[in-house]
């Protein structure tokens, strides 16, 4: 299942996919890349003459309802249908962006900051009335993605559980209005921007599939995929290289090649195993130059500094002159971190694009200059190949604010229960709300604990990405469950009104 949403998430980057669900079975019928400031219009051209005119050629002239909960108004559909009583346009969004009437249309206009229960609600009190009146014998549904919480064009707070709680509730809808077997679904993903969008329709499609919802795999996980068959291969090669030299028209160096210091100078490698070349490499190896490159950083550079006394420091630069700094990790091996095991600490991580500017709903998080690359889980897999092939137990760091924890939700958990029970409790209290929004409410103390009569301040503690087994039964065993269980909250964090 999780290969299936994995594919899934390469065809959800085409924005006009179109999926065709009847009696309990999806499947892929169309794909093609289209822009999104006309998506509306183009789906409305595809609708009227594409599907539904062909239909009509062939015979079919049953009433067709078409419901549109992009967070857009969806004018282009119910003005392509404005004078036809067969097709019922439904939408529901954020502004009208036209009001020219039509024959069969409901428009539901909610306005700005719409949480899960009002959104939620208009949609169970408007959709049913319209399919027992208009008895459409096929249903299109244009399953947006933009009214999510995280979209960074929306201005809506609609959580994960409120997106998948809305498909869900539409597909019921048309499965028990035509009798035991249902009307004939078509599903079209709509809008949603930012590198989580897709995430909405794989868990819909995903319960579409097997009837049971299942979470996406994380972005850590994808480039796991991708990066673990080159880190071995890479390992294998400077193995190899360590014995005869290779033909002299081989194109990389590898770590024999670099291994070997100048008479004089220190062996100085990161993690005590890569060379400032061979972590080049691998890097290059890896994907990560390529990145930065489509990016329009055409010519990055990688500086290792030595000598710190909390670790090695690598720096990834976007040109030559070094003037644009794009990420900055300070990296040490402990043994103390954790009590009998050996892990990557990481001491300090930035991630920046310089050429980025904040806007809408992109605000700044604490100590930010500059927006994100988008590179996080990237960087986590990047960190958790270097365990693997150094035979470290994981990857552990401080979030000193909750945003830093929360960003790392689906990589770390907290190495002690206690810690994670209050973190977890802290999300479902913040659940709807921007990150910037959480992490201000938090350190204001617009949170509160009922219990203690207190608001919940921010307390850093230590967080893992566990790779050996041994420091996977730690945190993820039946004992650390156990305890996690008793830790969570009799009563649930609330917000103490606005911060």
């Amino acid at each position: 299942m999780r290969r299936f949403l994995q594919r899934l998430r390469t065809a959800l980057a085409r924005p006009a996919a179109v999926f065709v669900y009847d009696a309990g079975y999806a499947r892929t019928v169309a794909g093609v890349p289209i822009d999104p400031a006309r998506a509306d219009e183009i789906l409305a051209f595809l609708l009227d003459r594409g599907l539904i005119r062909r239909l009509r050629a062939r015979g079919f002239h049953d009433p067709v309802l078409v419901v549109d909960l992009d967070l857009h108004d969806g004018n282009g559909t119910r003005a392509a249908f404005a004078g036809d009583a067969s097709v019922h346009t439904f939408s529901i969004h954020n502004r009208t962006w036209d009001d020219t009437p039509a024959v069969a249309a409901t428009s539901l206009a909610l306005g700005e900051g719409v949480t899960d229960d009002t959104y939620l609600a208009a949609l169970r009190e408007a959709l049913p009335p319209v399919l027992r009146a208009h008895r459409p014998a096929l249903v299109v549904y244009v399953a947006g993605c933009d009214p999510a919480v995280d979209d960074q064009l929306g201005d809506w707070r609609i959580t994960p559980a409120g997106m998948l709680e809305r498909d869900r509730f539409v597909v019921d809808q048309v499965r028990g209005t035509n009798g035991r077997r249902g009307i004939p679904l078509v599903i079209v993903p709509g809008g949603g921007y930012g590198p989580n969008a897709w995430r909405y329709s794989a868990r819909f499609f995903g319960w579409l599939v097997c009837g049971r919802v299942i979470e996406p795999p994380g972005d850590m996980e994808i480039a796991l995929g991708r990066f673990r068959p080159v880190a071995r291969q890479f390992a294998e090669s400077a193995l190899a290289r360590s014995g005869p030299r290779v033909a002299a028209d081989e194109w990389s160096l590898g770590e024999a090649d670099v291994a070997a210091p100048a008479q004089g100078v220190a062996d100085e490698r990161v993690l005590g195993h890569y060379s400032r070349h061979s972590l080049e490499l691998l890097l290059e190896r890896l994907g990560f130059f390529k990145r930065l490159r489509d990016l329009g950083f055409r010519h990055p550079v990688l500086d290792v500094e030595f000598g710190h006394a909390l670790g090695e420091t690598i720096r990834l630069y976007g040109d030559a002159g070094r003037a644009e700094l794009l990420v900055e990790l300070r990296i040490n091996r402990s043994k103390r971190a954790v009590p009998g095991m050996d892990v990557l600490y990481v001491e300090w991580l930035l991630l920046q694009n310089p050429r980025a500017a904040f806007g809408g709903r992109l605000a700044p998080l604490p100590g930010q200059e500059h927006p994100g690359l988008g590179m996080l889980g990237e960087v986590a897999a990047w960190l958790v190949v270097m365990c693997e092939t150094i035979g470290l137990d994981g990857v552990v760091f401080v979030p000193t604010h909750y945003y830093a924890a929360a960003l790392g939700r689906h990589r770390l958990r907290f190495l002690e229960p206690e810690d994670q029970a209050r973190f977890e409790a802290l999300q479902e209290a913040v659940a709807g709300m921007s990150l910037a929004e959480a992490d201000r409410a938090i350190a204001q103390g617009g949170v509160m604990d009922d219990a203690a009569g207190e608001p919940v301040r921010w307390r850093p503690a230590l967080m893992v990405v566990p790779v050996s087994g041994r420091l996977k039964a730690l945190v993820a065993g039946p004992s650390y469950a156990e305890l996690l269980a008793r830790a969570r909250p009799a009563r649930p964090l609330r917000l103490g009104g606005e911060p």
